[in-house]
C-alpha cells in the first residue's frame, strides 16, 4: 500500500485487504468534479484496476455530500472566457477515463451515497455496479436545469438499470428523488440510516468480496455485455466463463467442501 496521501488531495485511496475505498475529498465544494479531481480519480482508478488483491472498490464522498456534479465555477469561468470546448474536453478526458476503468475493471464497484448526488455525482452513483444510500440521500439529475445533456456515464449505468423510458423521465422530468424512490426503481440496492452508512457499506463490501475473483469478474462482464450480445454469442461466453472459473483452485476447494457435506 502506498504512503498516505496528503489530506488536501482532491481524492484519497485506502486499501484494506480485498476492499479499496476512493474518497472524493473536496468537501468545501461538495466534492464537485474539476480538473484536479478528475486527474486524481483517473490515477487512483488505474491503481485499483492494477491491484490483483482488490475485489471490491467503494466510492464515497467526504463531508456533507457524495458529489455535487461538475464544478460550475470552472465551467462558468470557461463560459465567460468563451473556452468551454477546451476546458470541458480536458476535464472529461480524465474523468471519463476513470469512469471507463470502473466499467472495465474485474472488480465490483460500490457507490456509498449520502447527502446530495447531483449531475455527474448522480451519474457516478449509478455507473457503479451497485449503490448503497443513506436514508437522507437525494439524487438530482440537474442537467436539464442548465440546458445540457448528461455526462459521466449516466446514460449507460442509469439506462441499464431502469430502461430508456424511465431514464428519459429521470433526466428530463425529475427535479430530484429520494433514496427510497431510487431503491424502488432498482437503482439502489440498500437504504440505511445515515448514521449507519459507513458500517453498512463496509459490511456490504466485505460480503461482495467473499466472491472469488474469477467468478466476480466473469459475472460482471457477462451481465454488462448481455444487452448488446446475440443469444448464441452470450451462451458461448457463458460457457467459456464458467469453464474458466471451474479451472480455478477456489472452485475445486468449494466443490470438494460441498460434496463432502452431501455424503
Amino acid at each position: 500500500m502506498p504512503d498516505p496521501a496528503p489530506a488536501n488531495d482532491p481524492a484519497l485511496l485506502r486499501i484494506e485487504g480485498a476492499v479499496a475505498t476512493i474518497t472524493l475529498n473536496r468537501p468545501a465544494a461538495f466534492n464537485a468534479i474539476d480538473l484536479a479531481i478528475a486527474k486524481k480519480l483517473e490515477a487512483l482508478g488505474a491503481e485499483v484496476e492494477a491491484n490483483k488483491d482488490v475485489r471490491v472498490l467503494v466510492i464515497e464522498g467526504e463531508g456533507r455530500a457524495f458529489c455535487a456534479g461538475g464544478d460550475l465555477q470552472t465551467i462558468g469561468a470557461a463560459a465567460e472566457a468563451n473556452n468551454i470546448p477546451a476546458v470541458v474536453s480536458e476535464m472529461l478526458a480524465h474523468y471519463h477515463a476513470f469512469i471507463t476503468a470502473l466499467r472495465r475493471m474485474p472488480k465490483l464497484v460500490l457507490a456509498s451515497v449520502h447527502g446530495s448526488a447531483a449531475g455527474a455525482g448522480l451519474s457516478l452513483a449509478f455507473m457503479a455496479d451497485l449503490c448503497i444510500a443513506a436514508e437522507d440521500a437525494r439524487f438530482t439529475p440537474a442537467y436539464a436545469k442548465i440546458g445540457v445533456s448528461p455526462d459521466g456515464g449516466g446514460t449507460v449505468g442509469l439506462t441499464a438499470a431502469v430502461g430508456p423510458r424511465r431514464a428519459l423521465q429521470i433526466y428530463l422530468a425529475e427535479d430530484n428523488f429520494t433514496a427510497q424512490q431510487a431503491q424502488q426503481w432498482g437503482l439502489v440496492a440498500r437504504v440505511v440510516p445515515a448514521a449507519e452508512l459507513k458500517a453498512a457499506t463496509r459490511e456490504f463490501a466485505l460480503r461482495l468480496a467473499q466472491n472469488t475473483p474469477a467468478g466476480l469478474a466473469a459475472t460482471k462482464a457477462l451481465i454488462q455485455q448481455a444487452p448488446t450480445t446475440s443469444i448464441e454469442a452470450q451462451l458461448d461466453a457463458e460457457r467459456d466463463g464458467i469453464i474458466a472459473c471451474m479451472n480455478s483452485e477456489e472452485f475445486r476447494v468449494a466443490v470438494k467442501k460441498f460434496t463432502s457435506k452431501s455424503k
